[in-house]
């Protein structure tokens, strides 16, 4: 019987769980494929937008061609649970997507790619991938995205807003609501002045669902 761990986002299934041994590998591989020793660039499109908990030299509002959000990875922990789970964003191939870029300190870089790994490669979920990143003032760089591995378990084909709103609306976990992280992602785009049609749509539905909910 495989057995939870206990982690600060909650019960995590044992055979999820990556090791301190499994993240550090990952991370050694994806600076060894860097493309070059211009700055690293970190693109954010969801909690790292408002939330970045790394140390950065500069952030700027970005482009990635090629990708868009999609809510397609199974929440089990953090804002969700094994038994209700609810849906973290993602990134798939295809259309492109707007948010934040930070460039890291090269001074340290290890160390604050270390404490991003633990955040966002708990169970190896992503792929990190290696693209240029179009800044909001003309310049291009390489940036690490965080994109979905879709043979990972937590992948979940079916993203469409009436398949994942009830999802969200009343999913939570030690970390708080997801719908309350949409929102966030929401109001975090707002104030940079952007916004994601998709976005927009699914938001209005898990607010529509959370005032039925309550009356």
């Amino acid at each position: 019987m495989k057995a939870d761990c206990k982690t600060a986002f909650g019960a995590i299934e044992e055979s999820l769980l990556w090791s301190p041994e499994q993240r550090s590998a990952s991370l050694l591989a994806t600076l060894a494929r860097r493309p070059d020793q211009s700055p690293v660039w970190l693109f954010g499109y969801g909690s790292l937008m408002w939330n970045p908990a790394f140390v950065y030299d500069e952030t700027a509002p970005a482009i990635l061609e090629g990708w868009h959000r999609d809510f397609c990875l199974r929440l089990t922990a953090g804002r969700g649970t094994a038994c209700h789970p609810g849906r973290m964003l993602a990134l798939k191939e295809g259309g492109q997507t707007t948010g934040l870029a930070f460039r890291l300190p090269e001074e340290g870089l290890k160390e604050e790619l270390t404490l991003v790994w633990k955040r966002e490669m708990i169970t190896g979920c992503y792929l990190p991938t290696w693209c240029p990143l179009l800044l909001d003032d003309g310049r291009e760089v390489n940036a690490l995205v965080f994109a979905m591995d879709s043979r990972h378990p937590l992948y979940e084909a079916d993203s469409r807003a009436e398949t994942i709103a009830p999802l969200i609306a009343t999913a939570s976990g030690p970390l708080g609501s997801n719908a309350q992280y949409l929102f966030s992602l929401e109001q975090a785009m707002k104030e940079r002045g952007m916004h994601d049609d998709v976005l927009s749509e699914l938001a209005s539905r898990v607010r529509s669902l959370q005032q039925k909910q309550q009356e």
